[in-house]
């Protein structure tokens, strides 16, 4: 069904006014994920003994068809809506972080995931998106109230700091970290203060560097392989070599089936082996493209909060891309991060929906006052 600009219904005013370019691109990559799952997650589910090849294609499917509703749907919710459903997944999802501590399942010498009926959950990825949206209102609030504004977003930010440390999580707290500084420094801070904050950063992962094993661990392996176990990273660069620039064909790859995550946090391996380089640059391209699309689309806007907030989940999300797919070529040091939208995982997937909804709703063209109400 065609709908014209006359058309003054919920559909109709956001057909007109979202970013569709923007939402094909994310769809774009939504169908990446999926035919990346095909190739990458049979020979996975074989390996660890599952009932079915098709255990974690079936899984994500569901998940990414989820994905979908929830970014739609949250698209279609006004700024005013927006902030306080961030508000909401803010203080839910910081409960739940805080119990893995003590409820947590333990993998890898982090505590970072709940068990829940029929899934497992990561709170802390709901809390990317969240805290990036409710920092930017306290932050826009500082014209108006003035420094104590700041105060409280700098406290939400040591507390969810603090309990990233505690699971521990490095690498969320990086991201959630230079997210905050981007907002900070958008915001018009004082340099100094952005600065210091810089610095603080840099000093916090010197002392992670000696206080935690499993992140000096994975920095030694960076700086010198020969330093303990850098198997992933090995195969996944043999990977990149057989594929070389047109790949071997879907479902031709050899070297996935030796790498236990795959499907997860080296599926860009993957498309690298089976599609060759001419797509992961592509890859590379939707999601730059995504980024330098919403930057641009904040060019004409007056309203500071939707500033702010498009700018935290558009670092967030470019970010995320980058140390994925910057860790799968040992560019950096290793860190399970997902591939958003493309890598295994509900949680991820879910939560990588919510920020894209809620930038979708903030970017929207605001035709008419009641819009932003």
């Amino acid at each position: 069904m065609a709908l014209s600009r006359a058309d003054t219904s919920v559909l109709g005013r956001w057909w007109w006014t979202v970013d569709r370019w923007t939402l094909a691109a994310l769809l774009m990559l939504v169908g990446f994920g999926y035919v990346m799952l095909l190739a990458a997650s049979p020979g996975v589910a074989e390996r660890i003994g599952a009932s079915s090849r098709d255990l974690f294609i079936l899984k994500q499917v569901f998940f990414l068809g989820l994905s979908i509703g929830v970014m739609v749907v949250i698209s279609l919710l006004p700024v005013k809506q927006v902030r306080r459903l961030a508000l909401l997944g803010f203080f839910g999802a910081l409960l739940m972080t805080a119990a893995t501590l003590s409820m947590g399942v333990e993998i890898k010498g982090a505590r970072r995931w709940l068990h829940l009926p029929g899934m497992t959950l990561q709170p802390s990825e709901f809390l990317k998106p969240c805290f990036a949206v409710v920092a930017a209102w306290l932050l826009s609030e500082t014209r108006s109230i003035g420094w104590r504004a700041t105060v409280a977003a700098c406290f939400l930010f040591l507390l969810v700091a603090g309990v990233l440390a505690k699971q521990p999580d490095m690498g969320m707290l990086i991201v959630v970290g230079a997210v905050f500084c981007a907002q900070l420094f958008v915001a018009g801070i004082n340099m100094i203060i952005v600065a210091g904050c810089g610095v603080a950063g840099v000093v916090g992962g010197v002392m992670a560097y000696f206080v935690l094993p499993h992140f000096r661990s994975r920095i030694d392996r960076f700086l010198n392989p020969e330093s303990g176990d850098t198997y992933q990273v090995t195969i996944a660069m043999e990977a990149f070599g057989h594929g070389g620039m047109l790949g071997v064909g879907p479902g031709e790859g050899r070297l996935k089936g030796l790498l236990p995550d795959a499907h997860a946090d080296f599926v860009f391996a993957v498309a690298g082996e089976e599609f060759g380089l001419a797509i992961c640059l592509l890859i590379l391209a939707v999601f730059g493209f995504i980024v330098l699309r919403g930057m641009l689309r904040l060019l004409g806007e007056k309203d500071l909060f939707i500033i702010l907030g498009a700018t935290g989940l558009l670092t967030q999300f470019g970010l995320q891309a980058f140390i994925n797919m910057a860790s799968t070529l040992h560019l950096i040091p290793t860190k399970g991060m997902t591939l958003p939208f493309i890598s295994y995982g509900g949680s991820s997937v879910i939560a990588v929906a919510l920020g894209m909804g809620m930038l979708l709703a903030l970017t929207r063209r605001r035709l008419m006052r009641a819009d932003a109400e």
